[in-house]
């Protein structure tokens, strides 16, 4: 969970606001010296391959899967720069296949003492049809899961 430099810590990332937030939060308000970051990214490969309106043209697929790699390169950039500027270190994963899963088994890799999201703050119903990697994350995780909303909740139903 933590070595003796410090705690191992997994902050999932993609290119959303609400991503953002979470790691700023994280550095702001929870950050120790001598945390051990990950960034943990999850590509949408699987979900770019799998598209049925796709299979019968591999142009379009590594088109997309070009287009995902400059998307990742972009987000892993920015981090980095992030990092650098507040003279946090740390390292990034990418994973693939089911965005919750991949965390849980990045935090277990990592042997990660505290997991740290997002969240776009979905209302119950759409969470259940729609599936919320927060929760996910919240009901499957080995650790501590910080999730970390954008804004108040009484914003969200404005």
């Amino acid at each position: 969970m933590a070595t003796e430099e410090g705690r191992n810590v997994v902050i999932a990332i993609d290119d959303s606001e609400f991503s953002e937030y979470a790691f700023d939060f994280y550095v702001q308000q929870v950050h120790r010296p001598g945390d051990n970051i990950t960034l943990v990214h999850c590509s949408e490969y699987a979900s770019l391959i799998h598209a049925p309106a796709l299979l019968t043209d591999p142009v379009v697929v590594a088109e997309l899967i070009k287009e995902e790699e400059v998307k990742v390169k972009h987000l892993v950039d920015k981090y980095s720069e992030k990092m650098k500027k507040i003279h946090v270190g740390g390292k990034v994963k990418q994973m693939t296949g089911k965005v919750g899963e991949a965390i849980i088994e990045a935090a277990k890799g990592e042997n990660a003492a505290m997991i740290v999201v997002g969240t776009r703050g979905m209302g119950k119903m759409r969470r259940t049809f729609l599936g919320s990697v927060s929760d996910y994350c919240l009901h499957h995780s080995p650790v501590p899961v910080l999730v970390c909303r954008h804004k108040p909740v009484n914003e969200h139903k404005k």
